[in-house]
């Protein structure tokens, strides 16, 4: 095992060293290979645990999810303490992120020792303060990234602009290449132990230490050319999928004069990456979203179902985009996901106003009718609308990462369509039961996201660890209640013109497919960061010719939120640099004595 150096006297690590060291403490020491757990969920807390070299993760799950990071654990840091001082199952998995190193103390042992030594103690309460801020704030987000190259062009240009957002956000960054191939252990430990964020980057040339680097980082990016395939082999990461989670992302660089990402799809095949970015070669703004998904300050946009009322949700994009606030990626339901399809793909504010009046408010989406055997519609015409919007473009080649939910009937759970046909899973997610004939992909049967997830913040959080943007609708009162005590007969109904934004029912079973329970409203909305409510009134969910002042509605509504804001978005999941963190942490350090 690599020497480290000696801890200082007045920290947690120093304390647990006299506790561990003690020749009658009776600890072990093991190792764990990355990807290996040491314990998971439901298991008995028995033992401390102390991490001497390596990192550890740290993940939640709960039932139909893939898991949710939690955080990571660093050389030096307690494992298992909460649940052992409270006596209580451990509540995550924590799964070793590399090759790790570990020291257990069993728990009669453990209490034993602090009654001699109750520094240890008072350490340990600081920390679970320290690690309950941390968690609320994404401060225990990976901090040492590898780049390796999957492609003949170097790399480490694109690395280097990307170290230097970083830096311009205050932190302190330490790009590695291959010159470090030979040195010891220890020295990448101080690195790493010094520095904000730590970047390994390795070219295609260099396979040895594109080997070590997989090793040696907390997540690993994997960079390729978006018009090249996939090479025969791909470097692996040193942490296998750990229950559906996945420690390695692509990134795909393109030529700046290439307008749409391509050839996605065959490097998704490859490589099955938990994320995927898309990179202009030598463009500031991209290499700068890059950075802000290192840091944890890159901010995503989720947007609720709502029918027609969801069209209040451009007013929020704009408002957003008038603040200045620069959105990394995009997600939504229903009509919030074709809203939110619009500057995924690259769209202008004005260029988005026009395409979604031009599909819903000119066209009459929903006006050809059809003996409702299956439902009040064919879906002929919308189905035509969203190719016209969309053409043939695959999802996974959208400029910024999005996602679109659907509910799926088959299983029984939400549907996240994150690559395929964009207007495919656009139909499938406005694909109201009774209103719309549902959609078969895969053979699969799909409709409405707003069935069972009308607000998908939880799906946008597993995705980015920076603040997230929720835009809600889904208890925006939907029905006029007087269309529905006083209904037209049907010579007036069609006289009017009304038919074509469909029959009153058509709004009961509308509103019936967006109501949330209060419960997972609740959980929806507590996994934003800023949360903006529309309410606008006077429009039916139905009403599709109403456009402008929802429009307008969802403008006010969002400029209201923004300027009650204390701070900027996109530092309020902003972790402290090193330095400040270190500054604070010594002017908490109560005197000597104090208790």
């Amino acid at each position: 095992m690599a020497r480290r150096p000696p801890p200082r006297a007045d920290t947690l690590e120093a304390a647990l060293a006299q506790v561990f060291a003690a020749r009658d403490t009776k600890a072990s020491w093991f190792a764990l290979t990355g990807g290996e757990p040491l314990f998971n969920a439901g298991d008995e807390a028995d033992s401390l645990y102390l991490l001497r070299s390596g990192r550890l993760g740290v993940f939640r799950n709960e039932e139909g999810q893939p898991p949710q990071f939690l955080g990571v654990i660093r050389p030096g840091e307690p494992v298992g303490e909460m649940a052992l001082i409270a006596g209580t199952a451990h509540s995550s998995d924590v799964v070793a992120l590399r090759d790790s190193e570990i020291l257990a103390l069993p728990r009669d042992v453990f209490f034993d020792a602090i009654r001699t030594h109750p520094e240890v103690m008072i350490e340990l309460s600081r920390l679970m303060l320290s690690r309950a801020r941390e968690r609320s704030s994404a401060g225990a987000e990976p901090s040492v990234f590898g780049f390796v190259s999957a492609r003949p062009g170097p790399i480490r240009a694109f690395v280097e602009r990307v170290a230097a957002c970083i830096e311009a956000q205050g932190y302190t960054c330490q790009v590695i290449d291959q010159t470090a191939l030979s040195s010891v252990s220890e020295w990448f430990s101080r690195v790493e132990d010094s520095h904000d964020f730590v970047l390994y980057v390795a070219e295609q040339d260099e396979p040895s230490w594109a080997a070590l680097c997989a090793r040696q980082v907390d997540r690993l990016f994997v960079v390729g050319s978006a018009l090249m395939a996939p090479p025969a082999r791909l470097v692996a990461p040193a942490s296998p999928a750990w229950r559906g989670a996945q420690f390695t992302d692509l990134i795909l660089l393109r030529d700046p004069r290439m307008a749409m990402p391509a050839n996605t799809a065959a490097w998704l095949d490859a490589l099955n990456p938990g994320r995927w970015y898309h990179a202009r070669e030598g463009h500031a703004d991209d290499a700068a979203r890059i950075a802000r998904t290192i840091t944890g300050s890159s901010i995503g946009l989720v947007l609720s179902g709502g029918g027609a009322r969801a069209y209040a949700h451009i007013g929020v994009v704009r408002a957003l985009h008038e603040a200045g606030v620069v959105l990394d990626s995009f997600g939504g339901s229903s009509m919030g996901a074709v809203v939110a399809a619009g500057p995924a793909l690259g769209w202008s504010d004005d260029d988005l106003e026009a395409r979604i009046r031009k599909a819903f408010v000119v066209s009459d989406p929903l006006s050809d009718l059809a003996l409702p055997l299956v439902a009040m519609t064919r879906a002929g015409k919308v189905a035509r609308l969203l190719e016209e919007a969309y053409g043939d473009i695959d999802i996974a080649d959208l400029p910024l990462p999005f996602f679109a939910v659907s509910s799926n009937l088959t299983t029984g759970r939400i549907e996240v369509h994150r690559r395929g046909l964009l207007r495919r899973a656009m139909r499938a997610s406005i694909s109201i039961p009774g209103v719309m004939p549902p959609v078969v992909i895969n053979g699969q049967v799909l409709v409405d996201g707003a069935v069972l997830k009308n607000f998908p913040t939880d799906v946008m959080r597993q995705l980015n660890a920076g603040p997230v943007i929720g835009s809600d609708m889904s208890q925006a009162r939907g029905v006029d209640p007087g269309a529905l005590e006083n209904p037209p007969s049907w010579w007036r109904w069609l006289l009017s013109g009304k038919w074509k934004a469909g029959p009153p029912i058509v709004s009961i079973l509308m509103r019936s497919a967006t109501i949330t329970s209060d419960a997972e409203l609740e959980r929806s909305r507590r996994d934003t960061d800023v949360l903006i409510l529309p309410r606008p009134s006077g429009a039916d969910i139905r009403d599709w010719k109403v456009y402008d002042p929802v429009v307008a509605e969802g403008h006010a509504a969002a400029v209201a939120v923004l300027e009650g804001l204390e701070e900027p978005i996109g530092a309020m999941r902003r972790r402290r640099p090193r330095a400040a963190a270190a500054t604070a942490a010594a002017a908490a350090t109560p005197a000597t004595g104090d208790t």
